[in-house]
């Protein structure tokens, strides 16, 4: 596996992490704790060294998993979670008081005393800015300065947000929305890239259909049962458009992720994995790259048929 810098940090990460969100995690229709320290055990054979979760994901045992499966080789991998915080009434808040408990439950999870980054998850807009939220950026340094995380920054899902961050925070890292059907904070990467920040991408598949799995007429039971029959019908058509511009011989999954890796501001991409089997298959998407020309197909693509009315996610 490639490792790529993350950003200006001096940290180097490998070209495809693990999105740890559907291990043994009931949202996804998936329960087997022994799976999931399998994909964890391969990932790491596999030259995987960024790990990325959260304290909400499978309830918290994703962390456990990874604190379980992770800790003979702790110092050897990028760990990455986020924080957010739920009150008794279930309500999520940002309240910089509660970045230091939160993060201390994550390191009980994960069976450390240091986590190489942490992110805001997905706050709400206004909280991306520094100027107006200085007190949860000022407890993140708090937190570098101690060594309790080596790098800070936000969960998001926009160009403007990706702007804002980085106008106006000291943040070095980013975790974006982004693949082949959502390309919309793009124009933006270039920039964060300059400002030495690292940039994790998530959501590479979109959320399955990009691996070619899902054609239409495909009846949803987990998480993206969300999904309303017309938007399944948008992205089914969408998803044949985007199978012809994969070069024969390559899977549409591994052509997704090399779409993301053409990206050269792009520090790790992090699809998840429900067995070994996939994880691995992901991890060899990495053993090979698109064209430019087939690159810009797909910018093509997104330009034409996407661009001015966006997928709900």
């Amino acid at each position: 596996m490639k490792l790529r810098p993350f950003g200006s940090t001096g940290l180097n990460v490998s070209e495809i992490g693990l999105g740890a969100w559907q291990l043994a995690n009931p949202d996804w229709g998936i329960d087997d704790k022994g799976e999931a320290l399998r994909i964890i055990q391969k990932s790491l054979e596999a030259g995987c060294n960024f790990f990325d979760t959260a304290p909400g994901y499978g309830g918290g045992r994703s962390e456990e998993l990874l604190g379980e499966g992770l800790k003979s080789v702790r110092r050897d991998v990028i760990l990455c979670t986020k924080f957010s915080h739920y009150g008794e009434d279930g309500t999520r808040d940002f309240d910089a008081k509660n970045i230091r408990p939160v993060l201390e439950g994550s390191f009980r999870a994960l069976q450390t005393d240091y986590v190489d980054i942490l992110l805001l998850h997905n706050p709400p807009r206004e909280l991306m800015d520094g100027r107006v939220a200085p007190e949860v950026y000022e407890e993140m340094e708090k937190l570098k300065a101690e060594g309790k995380i080596r790098e800070y920054g936000v969960s998001l899902d926009w160009r403007e947000e990706v702007d804002m961050v980085v106008d106006t925070t000291r943040s070095k890292a980013l975790e974006v929305f982004f693949n082949a059907l959502y390309q919309e904070p793009l124009p933006a990467f270039q920039k964060a890239y300059e400002n030495g920040v690292g940039i994790i991408v998530k959501v590479p598949l979109d959320s399955g259909w990009l691996s070619g799995r899902y054609r239409k007429g495909h009846n949803f039971d987990d998480i993206r049962k969300r999904w309303p029959p017309e938007v399944v019908a948008r992205r089914s058509e969408l998803v044949e458009q985007f199978s012809k511009l994969v070069p024969e011989g390559t899977s549409m999954a591994h052509a997704a992720l090399q779409f993301v890796l053409a990206q050269p501001q792009v520090s790790t991409v992090i699809p998840g994995a429900k067995t070994v089997e996939q994880a691995l298959d992901n991890f060899a998407a990495a053993d090979k790259q698109l064209s430019p020309d087939v690159v810009q197909s797909m910018i093509q693509l997104w330009e034409r048929e996407i661009m001015s009315d966006p997928l709900p996610w």
